[in-house]
């Protein structure tokens, strides 16, 4: 199981680095759930991993939580993989039918295959869709994403309030949309205020990426808080 750690800016991703995250998932709290940052925040991080002499740390970065907007999705997705980073990831906030959640990947997994072929793609649904009003339920995401060459498939929250994923999704539905997305050939992460108490559970899905921020925060809340590589050591040790 690999651990993903999204640091809001450089510093922050220095001590994600340091605590030993797998993956380093550049994103803007402060833009929501999958917030976007800004391209100099992305080639920083990109930069503090390759001098710190860690190997094997990749980098993802978000386009957003992304409206039903296949073209303006399209040249996010141009704009981060131009940067050089492992994952680009989209919220898949504004589709409500499955065809135009296709619509939508299919744009951006072309955008982002044409600039490199080796840069993977993350389709992120989220868990509290029903009381956020957005998106598909993620099980109906996932042939969604795995139809449009998406290589992860990725469950998160969309409304950040102290509730997380397992307030909305239950153990059996959780195992079910990993099985889903094992079985449609793709890696599969989780996300969304996951705590410390959820690591046994988690540890029995097959899950491959858990995604974290408020676990790994001192401080009062996700954005205003910061990340501390001690409490991504201590993550890294209950994972393994």
């Amino acid at each position: 199981m690999k651990l993903l750690v999204s640091p809001k800016n450089i510093e922050e991703a220095r001590q994600a680095i340091d605590g030993g995250t797998d993956i380093v998932d550049c994103k803007n709290p402060e833009e929501g759930s999958l917030g976007a940052n800004f391209p100099w925040i992305i080639t920083g991080i990109k930069e503090a991993i390759e001098t710190s002499g860690k190997k094997g740390v990749l980098l993802s970065a978000t386009i957003g939580d992304m409206p039903n907007l296949p073209g303006t999705a399209s040249l996010a997705a141009t704009g981060i993989a131009t940067l050089g980073v492992d994952y680009v990831k989209v919220g898949v906030y504004g589709p409500r039918t499955k065809e135009q959640a296709q619509k939508l990947l299919d744009n951006i997994v072309k955008a982002v295959k044409r600039v490199n072929a080796n840069t993977m793609v993350v389709a992120a649904g989220y868990a509290d869709h029903a009381r956020a009003r957005v998106s598909l339920p993620p099980l109906e995401l996932v042939p969604v994403a795995a139809a449009a060459g998406c290589e992860v498939v990725m469950v998160d929250t969309a409304i950040k309030d102290g509730k997380g994923l397992l307030d909305f999704m239950s153990h059996d539905q959780i195992q079910r949309f990993c099985d889903a997305g094992k079985k449609h050939g793709m890696a599969v992460a989780l996300a969304g205020r996951l705590q410390m108490k959820d690591i046994p559970f988690l540890k029995t899905t097959g899950v491959d990426i858990i995604g974290v921020r408020s676990m790994v925060i001192r401080g009062a809340d996700r954005i205003s808080g910061s990340i501390d590589a001690f409490l991504v050591k201590e993550l890294k040790k209950m994972l393994a």
